[in-house]
């Protein structure tokens, strides 16, 4: 009940920054279009909750964690653990690594602009942290998509024959 219980928390958890990073990945072409002073606007008003110390970045902490713990409790299941790992990794390459080399460096100079100053490199650190965001998307996608498999692997064969049985049975009746 433990590993059920815990791959729910993670999943659930991997779903939501999969679903924050979504939303950034589905805002990049409009913002693509936005004047400077409009850029800038949005960025600093916009994102208040996905950055520290609101729920977006407790759920970007808690959802590899709580991989690394379901990890551990699935460690002598192969191949659930190696997707379990995978996941782990993907997680791992979104936050911290493609965050603080690409997004947080595009954050810290956008937060402390206005639209009346605006960096000289603006559309620079505006293609940065976009297309940052949208390879964070794809390596959460990535990570959840991991985690899920890990557990149809694990359904066994004979569960989904008497599941499918069950089905037919009820629409016979």
């Amino acid at each position: 009940m433990l590993v059920k219980t815990w791959r729910f928390i993670t999943i659930i958890l991997s779903a939501l920054v999969t679903g924050m990073a979504l939303c950034h990945a589905l805002e990049l072409p409009a913002k693509m279009q936005y004047s400077a002073s409009q850029y800038i606007a949005v960025q600093n008003s916009l994102y208040v909750a996905f950055g520290p110390p609101n729920i977006g970045a407790i759920i970007e902490f808690a959802a590899p964690l709580a991989a690394i713990a379901l990890a551990i409790l699935v460690r002598k299941r192969r191949p659930a653990f190696q997707l379990t790992l995978l996941a782990i990794a993907f997680m791992l390459l979104a936050f911290p690594v493609i965050f603080f080399a690409f997004t947080e460096p595009a954050n810290t100079i956008i937060r402390n602009a206005t639209p009346e100053s605006i960096p000289a490199n603006w559309e620079q650190l505006r293609n940065q942290w976009e297309y940052s965001h949208l390879a964070r998307f794809f390596c959460h996608l990535l990570g959840l998509s991991a985690l899920v498999l890990s557990i149809v692997v694990e359904t066994p064969a004979s569960h989904e024959r008497s599941s499918t049985q069950q089905s037919h049975a009820t629409f016979s009746n």
